[in-house]
């Protein structure tokens, strides 16, 4: 891509031009998610930081300095998100290990108590309040996908829109839906 014609979608995309966000996710995608494959060798962890680590270059956009490569820049989110991933991952494992060496979890059950269904059912309303009070296309795309059950590919035939077009939606939909269990919990 020539540069004056990437430093155009950049500012179109700064501008919440959709059509420009396509074209960069659809321009760097293979890039990002080989780069991320070859680190992780697991095509749905790759999957799942690529569009992540594009969501959070879409979310920062405004920070992108037009003076330096667009791909470098974004190849850096992706490595350094992976990283942050690994990290968190490792730090976890570690948590599971340390309890496990210890014997410090007794279960006296795997059925869950009244007590626990209740908080589940509170928990899952309160979800539901949430996607409810979402623009139209994100209560669709998330239906879809967790209560329909949906794959990636058939929600693509219905909505008879590109494969990158319903992840970056996909994943949008998730985070607004997570600030606004955030937001309600603080």
């Amino acid at each position: 891509m020539e540069s004056h014609d990437e430093i155009d979608l950049i500012q179109r995309a700064k501008e919440q031009d959709q059509n420009a966000y396509n074209l960069l996710f659809d321009t760097y995608w293979n890039s990002i998610y080989a780069f991320l494959f070859q680190r992780t060798q697991n095509s749905n962890v790759a999957e799942e930081l690529a569009i992540e680590s594009f969501t959070k270059a879409f979310d920062r956009l405004d920070s992108f300095d037009e003076k330096l490569s667009f791909k470098v820049w974004l190849f850096t989110i992706a490595k350094n998100h992976h990283i942050d991933s690994y990290r968190k991952k490792k730090q976890h494992n570690e948590t599971h290990e340390d309890l496990k060496e210890h014997g410090q979890l007794e279960f006296s059950s795997s059925d869950p108590t009244p007590e626990d269904l209740m908080i589940a059912n509170q928990n899952l309303d309160r979800v539901l309040e949430h996607i409810r009070s979402m623009k139209k296309e994100f209560r669709n795309l998330l239906r879809m996908r967790y209560f329909d059950d949906l794959s990636l590919k058939e929600i693509e035939e219905i909505l008879k829109e590109p494969p990158t077009t319903i992840r970056v939606k996909l994943f949008r939909a998730k985070k607004v839906l997570a600030n606004l269990l955030e937001r309600e919990t603080n």
